[in-house]
């Protein structure tokens, strides 16, 4: 008995062995496959991006007759480099349990409870690329008004936000610090905000008269603004080191120039600072309109990797614009609601009608990025509206990759786009296919408007003990 138990235990255990082995093999050969077509995929792009710019100059045209100096307020850094405490060079927050618990995030989408343990004039790491740190920009470089929209917003978050503009920005680029409150109402952002950003003399508030959205709460701000420039950033937001010579020296060199940020993280959960994976990457969209990053190609990069380099599309929220050129543009679409869609919006009109669009590796902001979103959306708003009215003014017969995906767009009240198709007509704007062929030519290689049909199909069998291979479902 004992033997045939033993011989049981003995053929038991090999046949789990060689079960095993044979499924690490599996596994290896599956790996080996999916590695091997990942490769083939991207050698198959890359030779696709050659076809699609073959002429195309790297690098952008920089005057090089201006009289150019180094920005940096060398005194400053040092002095950030010193600093210590909780959240200091982008360090985490530390944080209890229940200070890590989910009602630290009710208030903001983010953990609150991580900031407030957080100095407003933290010191955060300089991850540029190290040519950043050489580089001189010109001497005369417009003046700015900084567009801060905010609902309900945290307290440090905000504030935080508007130390480290003014701590990190030369001072005499600095025009005013507008924060334009979407009609909170949160006892810290009434009277106690006014009172503590009195004691800075360019930070004023402005507040709309009912709940208006992100959108037209920017736009609000756009309009009061009186800078050269406008540059508009969220209220959970941090400037880093000499940010902004290197967002502002595209638009003085060319007026008709969106420049964004590279925009880093600060971690929701604990505050840390950190890059995006990837970095520096161009911006685009798959068919359902999300936004999406793509490697620069090749054939496009800048020789210095901290130039500026062109991108189709923004990822929405941190940019500047010289403040007439926004105007011409017509600002954002008065009929976009609350939020969403208008990166794309504004990002095919600066293409089609004329401008371009570049992002600035050495102007980096970090940008916290919610869990959540803490509030509702009005009752009746149709959030899909935006992207209609984006579809049907400016992306012409592409319009129909987005309805095959979203059908139900069909359908949605997109009120009167009149207006926009006439500025389309006024500022003589290009179709959507020479968007896509000219300036992004690259996302159609990434997220295809009409899906390949599969290299393989068939069906998947297994062993079954006992019952020999049948078909998996």
């Amino acid at each position: 008995m004992r033997r045939t138990t033993r011989r049981l235990l003995t053929y038991v255990v090999g046949v789990g062995l060689l079960v095993l082995l044979i499924t690490q093999l599996v596994r290896y050969r599956h790996e080996r496959v999916a590695a091997s077509r990942r490769k083939h995929r991207d050698s198959i792009i890359h030779q696709e991006e050659k076809k699609l710019f073959p002429k195309h100059q790297k690098g952008l045209e920089l005057a090089e007759d201006l009289d150019r100096i180094d920005w940096h307020d060398h005194a400053r850094i040092k002095s950030d480099q010193q600093r210590t405490g909780p959240g200091e060079q982008g360090k985490p927050a530390d944080l209890t349990a229940e200070e890590r618990g989910p009602h630290a995030y009710e208030e903001c989408g983010f953990n609150i409870k991580a900031s407030n343990k957080i100095s407003l004039d933290r010191a955060i790491p300089d991850i540029r690329h190290p040519n950043c740190g050489h580089k001189k920009y010109v001497r005369d470089l417009p003046d700015v008004s900084l567009v801060i929209p905010f609902h309900n917003e945290g307290w440090t978050t905000l504030l935080r936000t508007v130390h480290s503009v003014l701590n990190r920005s030369p001072e005499q680029l600095i025009h005013e610090i507008i924060l334009v409150d979407d009609f909170s109402d949160r006892a810290h952002l009434g009277k106690e905000l006014e009172d503590y950003v009195a004691k800075f003399p360019k930070v004023r508030v402005v507040r709309t008269k009912q709940r208006e959205g992100l959108i037209r709460t920017r736009l609000l701000g756009a309009q009061v603004a009186k800078g050269d420039v406008l540059i508009f950033l969220d209220s959970h937001c941090e400037a880093n080191v000499n940010w902004l010579p290197p967002l502002l020296e595209p638009i003085a060199l060319n007026k008709k120039t969106i420049v964004c940020p590279n925009i880093d993280v600060i971690d929701k959960d604990d505050f840390h600072y950190e890059t995006q994976a990837g970095d520096a990457m161009r911006g685009a969209f798959d068919w359902e309109m999300y936004y999406k990053r793509i490697p620069i190609p090749d054939e496009i990069k800048n020789p210095d990797p901290s130039d500026p380099f062109e991108s189709p599309v923004m990822a929405g929220g941190l940019f500047a614009v010289d403040r007439e050129y926004f105007e011409e543009l017509g600002g954002y679409d008065p009929g976009l609601d609350i939020w969403g869609g208008e990166q794309y919006e504004l990002s095919f009109k600066v293409w089609q009608c004329g401008g371009r669009m570049v992002d600035a590796p050495c102007s980096r902001v970090g940008h916290v990025y919610r869990k959540f979103v803490p509030y509702k959306v009005p009752a009746g708003v149709n959030l899909g509206k935006n992207l209609k009215r984006v579809a049907e003014v400016w992306m012409d017969e592409y319009k129909e990759h987005l309805y095959r995906r979203r059908p139900h767009l069909r359908q949605t009240n997109m009120g009167d786009i009149s207006g926009q198709l006439q500025l389309r007509e006024r500022l003589k704007c290009k179709p959507f296919k020479w968007f896509m062929k000219v300036v992004a030519p690259d996302i159609i290689l990434h997220y295809p408007p009409v899906e390949p049909e599969p290299a393989a199909s068939g069906e998947v069998y297994k062993w079954v003990p006992d019952f020999g291979w049948g078909r998996s479902y």
